[in-house]
């Protein structure tokens, strides 16, 4: 067998025919699965080369690359056909429920000499001041204060 060829089961083959053909899936899923199929060597017929089922499948022949590799890599085809999940978000909250409650109590708490009440802006000064956070909007700190429903107007 060669290295990058692709011979499916008839179990896989007809779980990747139903994906294609049943259900509700995004496109992208469903062009994998077909990529795939055509790929596939299986039935005594010559795989479909990779600049046809680009163009049929109006792919980059990358794609097709990709997607055989995907493929090769995956355990089964049920983990090849769902995406994969995210361990962590790509960047981490700036706003923990620490801050989060250090704002709120601030904005509870007296306004500064001179002012009649706490602003958004004024807020977000004084939450950079004190050492809460190291830079934080006023548009930011509105939104966490509307999430609790606390209206500083």
């Amino acid at each position: 067998m060669k290295k990058n060829e692709i011979k499916l089961t008839s179990e896989q083959r007809q779980e990747l025919e139903y994906f294609c053909k049943k259900g509700v899936h995004s496109a992208r899923f469903i062009n994998r699965a077909r990529i795939i199929l055509l790929l596939d060597t299986s039935v005594n017929v010559k795989a479909t080369k990779q600049e046809e089922i680009a163009k049929q499948l109006v792919v980059s022949r990358q794609v097709v690359n990709n997607v055989r590799r995907d493929f090769q890599n995956a355990d089964n085809v049920t983990a090849f056909l769902q995406r994969k999940k995210r361990e962590a978000p790509p960047v981490a909250p700036k706003v923990t429920g620490e801050v989060e409650a250090r704002v709120i109590a601030l904005a509870c708490s007296e306004p500064p000499k001179g002012c009649e009440r706490w602003t958004l802006r004024l807020l977000s000064d004084k939450s950079v001041e004190l050492g809460l956070i190291d830079s934080i909007s006023y548009r930011t700190i509105g939104s966490l204060l509307k999430k609790h429903n606390l209206n500083l107007i």
